[in-house]
């Protein structure tokens, strides 16, 4: 590149920069604006085109227009020291290498293929702790740099092997949670070996779409788990007396307090792997042998916020759809914690979700960030409730209001005037099945006749795993299985059930979840039974008149799909009464 300061690159023109380089004339740059009047395409692209300046000269300009340095690797060896600095997962992940390195000041150069690729120094600077500067090289020379250097990755137990059998953390093995040494903690936290142990679980647990992370520590050793499709598996443990280290570490990452050990911290950890966001929502617990350190994946990739995708069946579809277009009322979705409601009023929201709808939410905590959409967090701490901000959100001018959660009476009694005064209401509750939410309502202290005159429907869920079709086979049930359903062999004719043929597999033989739901739409008769306090029983027999499919008619229906087995449906809903 030629001997040009970035400062007199940065920020110009591109046109400008490569005329500066002397890649290219003012006239052949004026030549392509010409032509970009009639085609809307880049000038650097156009200029390609008219053979006037290669890709890698313009690759040059645009590195220089950030204000980024151009390197030419070709034939350049990273020394092995420089190698060592960062995992191979993450070279991998991010697409570059490293080329510089000095420990005392953690000073790391790293070669970028694109100069848009700003998120991998950000990432880099909060996982591993280094002052990251980057310079733009050719793709090719950073592809074969790591092919030479990283095509080889550590695995999780040689570093959990490597840091059992170092000394520099002997000090930390005596010591109890209560006379812990917070400055040989911190400088274990900032180890290399800590910091790429970390960064290994949080690539495999995204890697494999885990929606939490546990690090649990214990009379006589230190847990890491991570939760797959909402069964827990437990990782390589690292040594007991590293688990302050691997704390503090996190904490670092999630701006928390590391001297504070005595009181429960939330954070979170923003990052971008393989160009997908990724937030990490940290929640720090002091438990009597040191800090559990949860953290929750929300990976925007992984969730399909369209009502499409949840699961519902067509005929299901209609009615929620029907449901979430009412002018006003209250929708109810309920199920236990981690069933999937959130996802399912989200994927409702970004149905409404349209320039002629003003929609206001109020979360605790807001786990997607959705364009268009106003949301607001719950903050008990300073008295911001769910029941302080709804009464806000009524002069606002809304059309959709979304409540995270109906907790208590003062709640639920802005949640039905916020309805009567023509605004649409969506929420959850933690109730079995749709029926008994109208009598948790009760419970809370509500009047049936608002209730009758508000409620528009309630939506019960649950989520089951799915079979994966590479290793699912078909079998005959037995009658004991049969029977768990509440069926008999001469009901199931010729359907064909399927079960995992490999569970040593990750997942034991499933791969991803699906919703089961259960939907009540309120009529007359129904509005009539909740005036005279009918009992759940005699609410869900009119419901299941009136065509409600239950849970686990539900599940039924997709063990004969061949999506999921009876041993799922079976564990996640209640036989029929």
């Amino acid at each position: 590149m030629p001997t040009l300061p970035v400062s007199e690159l940065k920020g110009r023109k591109l046109g400008r920069v490569l005329t500066k380089l002397g890649y290219c004339t003012r006239e052949q740059v004026h030549e392509a604006l010409m032509v970009q009047k009639t085609r809307k395409e880049k000038i650097g692209k156009l200029l390609i085109e008219l053979g006037y300046v290669t890709e890698q000269q313009v690759s040059e300009a645009l590195a220089g227009q950030a204000g980024m340095e151009y390197r030419d690797l070709s034939g350049f060896e990273i020394p092995e020291e420089v190698v060592e600095a960062i995992p191979a997962e993450n070279a991998n992940a991010y697409g570059i290498v490293p080329i510089e390195y000095e420990p005392k000041s953690k000073r790391l150069v790293v070669a970028l293929k694109s100069h848009e690729n700003f998120q991998a120094v950000d990432d880099l600077r909060l996982l591993m702790g280094f002052n990251v500067e980057a310079v733009v090289a050719s793709p090719e020379a950073v592809d074969s740099l790591l092919k030479k250097h990283y095509s080889r990755t550590e695995s999780m137990a040689e570093v959990v092997s490597g840091l059992a059998s170092d000394d520099r953390f002997a000090s930390l093995a005596g010591a109890s949670d209560q006379s812990i040494d917070l400055d040989a903690v911190l400088e274990a936290a900032d180890d290399n070996q800590v910091v790429k142990l970390i960064n290994l679980v949080l690539l495999q647990a995204i890697k494999d779409r885990a929606s939490d992370i546990h690090f649990e520590p214990f009379e006589h050793e230190f847990k890491m788990r991570y939760r797959i499709d909402g069964v827990l598996y437990e990782m390589v443990p690292p040594p007991k007396h590293l688990g302050p280290a691997i704390t503090s570490r996190i904490k670092v990452m999630a701006n928390l307090d590391i001297a504070e050990r005595r009181l429960p911290q939330d954070g979170r950890i923003e990052l971008s792997v393989g160009g997908n966001p990724i937030d990490l929502r940290v929640a720090i617990l002091p438990t009597i042998y040191g800090e559990s350190c949860v953290m929750r994946v929300l990976d925007r990739s992984n969730v399909e916020l369209d009502l499409n995708r949840i699961g519902l069946r067509e005929d299901d579809l209609e009615k929620f759809n029907h449901l979430i277009r009412k002018p006003n009322g209250i929708v109810v979705v309920t199920g236990p914690t981690g069933s999937g409601k959130t996802t399912t009023l989200y994927a409702a929201l970004a149905t409404l979700n349209d320039i002629e709808t003003k929609i206001l939410t109020a979360e605790d905590p807001v786990e997607y960030d959705i364009d268009g959409l106003c949301q607001c967090q719950v903050n008990t701490d300073v008295g911001l409730t769910f029941a302080k901000l709804l009464r806000s959100f009524l002069r606002q001018d809304p059309d959709v209001i979304l409540v995270g959660e109906i907790r208590d009476l003062e709640t639920a009694q802005i949640a039905v005037q916020a309805s009567l005064t023509g605004h649409l209401v969506l929420s959850t509750l933690h109730t079995n099945d749709a029926p008994s939410s109208i009598i948790r309502l009760v419970d809370l202290g509500m009047e049936p006749f608002l209730l009758t005159a508000t409620i528009e429907g309630v939506v019960a869920q649950r989520l089951v795993r799915k079979l994966d079709p590479a290793v699912k086979e078909a079998y005959t049930p037995t009658e004991a299985e049969l029977l768990e359903l509440s069926l008999r062999p001469e009901d199931i004719g010729d359907r064909k059930f399927y079960r995992p043929s490999r569970t040593d597999r990750l997942g034991g033989g499933y791969k991803g979840r699906m919703a089961l739901f259960e939907i009540m739409e309120m009529d007359d008769d129904m509005r009539e039974l909740v005036m005279k306090e009918a009992s759940t029983a005699v609410l869900r027999e009119h419901a299941r008149r009136r065509g409600m499919r239950s849970l686990r008619e539900s599940g039924l229906l997709a063990i004969y799909d061949g999506l999921t087995s009876i041993d799922e449906v079976v564990r996640e809903t209640l036989a029929e009464d």
